[in-house]
């Protein structure tokens, strides 16, 4: 299971605050915790800093990689501010993200082969957001064979069913479920990930439904997630499901986690 450390993103205040401030030190200190806390990648949107995103994003990706070792997610819709992230990135960068929309399909996968970092595929085009699992299976079958065919290794796809708010609509958490649980039956190979903080907004005790929607689309096959590694009861009980659902050879990783006092009860 990847988890992507979402916190270092613009439309957060405190980030905004920091990046404007040029606070060098609170943004490493918030890289580095997320990374002891448990994220396998750190997210990088600057996507506020409107006229000097692409400057921005440089220099955030120089910052982050003098604390932490582990990849960035270059997350902006910005190409310029895209490969200015992926130009200063060491070994292999995620990008965050491409669709089946023509425009950003010709301008994002150039840089994805450029770079040949792991990408996460909306699966959205150009009618818009998808209302269905067919809808997303559609768009899927467009972005991975798309990306294969330029030579993108099915290990480095990452499928986003797209994840849209609940309180908005109460059938859109069943839909997003039976979306992973199609998306990885169809592609077996290809990684499941979604935005786990989407499905809650607008609403009350918001980490309580981002909780419990993580174990039930573990269930379903996701097997990625952008969110925040600083909450130990999602982390936690996403270790818990991990063991549960057999993906944790003889709770080896359960019990690590449990002697190491990583566990909230």
């Amino acid at each position: 299971m990847l988890i992507v450390g979402e916190l270092i993103n613009s439309s957060r205040k405190p980030i905004a605050q920091a990046i404007a401030a040029r606070d060098k030190a609170y943004l490493q200190d918030l890289a580095v915790k997320q990374v002891e806390a448990g994220a396998n990648i750190i997210d990088v949107n600057c996507g506020t800093s409107l006229g000097e995103e692409a400057s921005i994003m440089a220099w955030l990706v120089d910052i982050i990689q003098e604390v932490v070792d582990v990849p960035l997610c270059i997350d902006t819709p910005s190409p310029e501010a895209l490969e200015a992230g992926l130009s200063r990135h060491k070994g292999k960068a995620m990008i965050n993200s491409i669709t089946a929309e023509k425009e950003r399909w010709e301008k994002v996968l150039p840089l994805v082969t450029k770079y040949k970092a792991s990408v996460i595929g909306l699966c959205m085009d150009d009618t818009g957001m998808p209302e269905t699992v067919e809808d997303r299976l559609r768009v899927a079958e467009r972005i991975v064979s798309g990306l294969i065919s330029a030579g993108v290794p099915l290990e480095d796809i990452y499928l986003d069913p797209l994840i849209k708010p609940l309180g908005v609509n109460s059938s859109y958490g069943k839909e997003a479920l039976e979306s992973t649980r199609a998306l990885k039956e169809k592609f077996p190979k290809v990684h499941l990930i979604c935005g786990l903080s989407n499905v809650s907004y607008g609403l009350p005790e918001r980490r309580l439904l981002n909780r419990a929607f993580a174990i039930m689309c573990l269930t379903m096959g996701m097997d990625a997630f952008i969110l925040d590694p600083l909450d130990r009861s999602l982390m936690s009980l996403l270790t818990a499901a991990k063991a549960l659902a057999g993906l944790d050879e003889y709770c080896l990783e359960y019990i690590t986690a449990a002697r190491s006092g990583k566990l909230v009860v």
